[in-house]
């Protein structure tokens, strides 16, 4: 998707930080001061997820929380049981055209 961006000269900066705990706060932190942005995709429901833990690791710290220049986007999982039918599960699940829209919200 990074590259696909790419081509429309949008410029991605990704920090895949693979655990919670330890979680990579330096690197999230510094993306954000560099970037001014953020976008966590997370592939559960919002609530209680790694991506509500990302941005309140982000919105705590006062220096990364005023080098935002736009709202924090978080893309998960609709708000319900993962479905057990393929079909459903995809649709319930984050994709690249909500990712990609919420990179096109941070960029307005």
């Amino acid at each position: 998707m990074a590259d696909t961006l790419a081509a429309e000269g949008i410029s991605l900066e990704v920090v895949d930080p693979r655990t919670l705990v330890p979680m990579d706060a330096d690197a999230i932190r510094a993306s954000v001061r560099k970037t001014g942005r953020l976008v966590v995709v997370d592939e559960a429901p919002a609530t209680c997820s790694a991506a509500s833990e990302i941005v309140a690791l982000v919105t705590e710290d006062a220096q990364t929380f005023r080098a935002l220049r736009a709202p924090v986007q978080r893309v998960c999982a609709a708000p319900v049981p993962v479905p057990f039918s393929p079909p459903l599960e995809q649709a319930a699940l984050p994709d690249r055209a909500r990712i990609t829209a919420a990179i096109r919200r941070v960029l307005a």
